[in-house]
């Protein structure tokens, strides 16, 4: 499954450097940070919207729940790539703090 992640970068990688007006992700590097960040804050609002209808929900607010993440996941990954970083880095920084405590790994920051 993280072979996902793999496919997601290198298309990520490749329309970062398209025109603008033919590739959405190129269209929100040409907008900047900021506008990255807008979408990441928008789509990480509507993902704890989602949360909130798939707890007492049936499938359909469980699958919606689903796309909302995946919508979160996809521009953060787009965040970490306008960035020049990696989800590499982050599966590194999971991986790094699987099997400690999360009480220790957060009094370590």
């Amino acid at each position: 499954m993280s072979d996902i992640l793999e496919r997601l970068h290198d298309v990520l990688e490749e329309r970062r450097h398209a025109a603008p007006e033919d590739s959405y992700v190129a269209a929100l590097h040409h907008k900047g940070l900021n506008k990255i960040l807008e979408k990441v804050g928008e789509e990480a609002t509507e993902t704890l919207l989602a949360a909130k209808d798939a707890e007492g929900g049936g499938d359909e607010q469980r699958q919606a729940l689903v796309a909302e993440t995946a919508d979160l996941w996809f521009h953060s990954l787009v965040m970490l790539s306008h960035l020049d970083l990696d989800h590499r880095q982050v599966l590194d920084e999971l991986a790094r703090r699987f099997g400690v405590s999360g009480h220790d790994e957060k009094a370590s920051r």
